[in-house]
């Protein structure tokens, strides 16, 4: 067995990815994190064909209704990098709608709190 035979599986595991992705780069997390909510766009179904297989899957799976980035990533069984990568590309082209995250509550002054408290006891003994 040469060197060669024991390291070609491995590279071509590895350069899959990088094929996929036409060699772009990950998404800012803002732009599109775990979490970020995304639709396949209402004209979706006049997609053009030189979308990859990859992409069409995503529109495939994304066309059913909002799911999560990393919901996408476990139905297509892609990585998740390559996912993030993917679905950037269609929000960017126009084929995705994303929905960023709730932003989390501030949360209340003890002050406030208490004095909410107070006025209950008061009212209501």
């Amino acid at each position: 067995m040469t060197g060669q035979e024991e390291w070609g599986p491995e590279g071509a595991e590895l350069v899959r990815p990088y094929v996929i992705t036409k060699g772009r780069g990950l998404p800012q997390e803002e732009q599109l994190s775990l979490i970020t909510l995304v639709t396949a766009a209402e004209d979706h179904a006049q997609r053009p064909t030189r979308l990859s297989p990859e992409e069409q899957s995503l529109l495939d799976v994304c066309s059913a209704g909002y799911l999560s980035v990393a919901e996408v990533a476990g139905h297509t069984r892609l990585p998740l990098g390559v996912v993030r990568i993917l679905l950037a590309s269609l929000a960017e082209g126009g084929y995705l709608i994303t929905r960023p995250p709730v932003q989390r509550a501030p949360l209340a002054e003890r002050q406030i709190l208490e004095e909410v408290l107070n006025g209950l006891r008061a009212k209501f003994g």
